[in-house]
């Protein structure tokens, strides 16, 4: 080695000049020691490369992205959802069935003039806050109906 290699070596330690990295890149989050195994279709592999050069990502980087983006969004599990709607509807119907018992009532109560206007203020209110909530769940019902078969079935 030339005398002078020594010289430059010492500068840049002595010096603060800093060296030339090699090796992996420092740990930005946590050490990622799991590891998960997953089996692919011959055209799933296929769409799953040609996504991988689109996007220029590694296989890992791009699974990961794909596995963990929207977590918060949660599957539907179908079985379960349709027993829920079921009973939904149940207690609808016997909402229903109460109020038009109770606007039955307060029709018979206001051909005797003996209907209160209380009651009538307190019914009108009870019926404003149904329709609110009926209104909640229609906007809940379609956005489910908007999501993709992929997304429901678990």
């Amino acid at each position: 080695m030339p005398a002078g290699g020594n010289k430059k070596l010492a500068t840049r330690f002595f010096m603060g000049e800093s060296k030339k990295r090699t090796g992996r890149r420092p740990l930005t989050e946590g050490k990622k020691s799991r590891f998960v195994n997953v089996r692919f279709t011959e055209k799933e592999m296929e769409l799953l490369e040609r996504m991988e050069k689109e996007l220029g990502l590694s296989r890992t980087e791009f699974i990961r992205q794909r596995a963990l983006s929207n977590v918060e969004i949660i599957l539907i599990n179908s079985k379960e959802l349709i027993a829920a709607l079921d009973q939904l509807g149940r207690e609808t119907g016997y909402i229903g069935h109460n109020i038009n018992q109770l606007a039955r009532h307060a029709n018979t109560l206001h051909l005797q003039s003996r209907l209160s206007e209380n009651v009538i203020r307190d019914f009108n209110q009870l019926f404003e806050q149904y329709l609110v909530q009926q209104q909640k769940l229609d906007i809940v019902m379609r956005k489910l109906m908007r999501l993709p078969a992929s997304r429901k079935m678990h």
